[in-house]
């Protein structure tokens, strides 16, 4: 369900920029039609519809959880704010830009969390597991490297590709290099790994 509710408006990004005719009832009452059968209709289709459903997953994760996570809760404020300009201003670069904001902000958090000695990888993975002091800090900065890495590749293919295809870098290009990256921090996660007695033990900070 979590991982629904946070991929699921990146899905219906993709398929309303790729087939906006069936969306186009949906979101005709909140844009002008000039606007959604431009040359970037598809993508301005996409957003709207992208605005709406990041909302609804963020209410419906609080409906089921009663608290609401970090990263979807940036992920939405950018996306509303971001996609808000885009359609004000019928300027694509401003959604296309979003991507690269919020992994900047990320890493930057990240870093400032290594600065101040403050744990910010738990809090953007929601606690979902325990680690080691150092487990933390060489996660913390691989992750931070990451997503500069991936900042830098969204500004490259945005500015260099089509929207069809910046379109499906962001989902499902970005989701599988995540997965990935993911997948390969496994093996030192698994070294670094807390049992339960040492979890209860370990500091909140590093």
């Amino acid at each position: 369900m979590k991982l629904a509710l946070e991929m699921g408006p990146l899905a219906l990004f993709f398929f309303a920029n790729a087939r906006p005719k069936l969306f186009e009832p949906l979101v005709a009452p909140f844009a002008p039609a000039s606007l959604l059968t431009g040359d970037n209709g598809g993508l301005f289709t996409a957003t709207l519809v992208l605005m709406v459903a990041v909302v609804a997953a963020l209410i419906a994760s609080f409906a089921l959880t009663r608290r609401i996570p970090i990263v979807p809760l940036m992920t939405a404020v950018l996306v509303v704010a971001f996609g808000a300009l885009t359609l004000y201003l019928h300027d694509a670069t401003f959604i296309k830009m979003k991507p690269t904001i919020l992994y900047v902000c990320f890493s930057a958090a990240l870093f400032g969390g290594l600065v101040f000695n403050r744990p910010v990888l738990p809090v953007l993975f929601d606690n979902a597991m325990a680690l080691s002091e150092r487990g933390w800090r060489v996660l913390t900065l691989r992750w931070a490297a990451f997503f500069l890495v991936l900042a830098a590749l969204n500004e490259i293919v945005w500015r260099t590709q089509s929207t069809d295809v910046w379109v499906a870098f962001k989902f499902p290009g970005l989701f599988i290099i995540v997965f990935l990256f993911t997948i390969a921090q496994l093996p030192f996660i698994m070294r670094n790994k807390l049992n339960d007695e040492e979890a209860k033990n370990a500091p909140e900070h590093f």
